[in-house]
């Protein structure tokens, strides 16, 4: 017998947001925030993750409202930067990725670090007002975080921080809460990677869901 399942792309797409909201606790954040932790949540396919999910204080209104004035968004992976949805863009805002920029190889060894670390040189100029978006490498958020210690150095306008591992990435995040440079958000613990990062640019990119 053939299966039978759901057809319609628009209905799956409808009642799995509305899954979420029935079955996630969602009470602490404010509108902005519960439309990213819900993208997010969606992305994941994991009820339970707006526990690790915590933003600063504004940071989604400061986050798109850069947008909205063209920042660009800086992805510390490819995995990332192909994955933001074009058409959600406010202004058509550039979505860079340097990790395969010309010399990074050879700057990782003089820098004694990760390509993904030293990919984030290429963003030293241009991060006044950016969207920094790290959703693979602790080194990255780290370095990113060393860089900010520098008053010289640009401050971006938002960091959007889900690293995931086994190694770093919870210690980046937490370093990352610490501090707050800037208005960030973050998923606690070992939980991140490229599909919630891009779920949370996607989110504050458009309130459409």
């Amino acid at each position: 017998m053939p299966y039978e399942y759901e057809k319609n792309g628009q209905a799956i797409y409808d009642e799995s947001f509305a899954t979420i909201r029935r079955e996630a606790d969602l009470a602490r954040f404010d509108k902005d925030e519960e439309q990213v932790a819900v993208r997010m949540i969606h992305a994941a396919g994991m009820i339970g993750l707006e526990d690790h999910v915590h933003f600063s204080p504004g940071m989604v209104a400061a986050a798109r409202t850069a947008m909205e004035n063209g920042a660009p968004i800086f992805c510390d992976a490819r995995m990332v930067s192909e994955g933001v949805t074009r058409p959600r863009l406010p202004v058509d805002n550039e979505v860079i990725c340097t990790l395969h920029a010309e010399g990074i190889y050879e700057l990782a060894k003089e820098i004694g670090n990760t390509r993904s670390a030293a990919a984030l040189e290429h963003w030293r100029d241009r991060l006044g007002g950016a969207i920094v978006a790290i959703g693979n490498a602790p080194t990255a958020l780290f370095h990113l975080l060393n860089m900010m210690e520098d008053p010289t150095c640009p401050r971006p306008a938002a960091i959007i921080g889900c690293p995931v591992g086994f190694i770093g990435a919870a210690e980046s995040k937490d370093a990352l809460w610490a501090d707050q440079p800037v208005p960030c958000m973050i998923v606690k613990g070992r939980l991140g990677g490229s599909a919630m990062t891009v779920a949370a640019i996607n989110a504050i990119a458009s309130r459409k869901e």
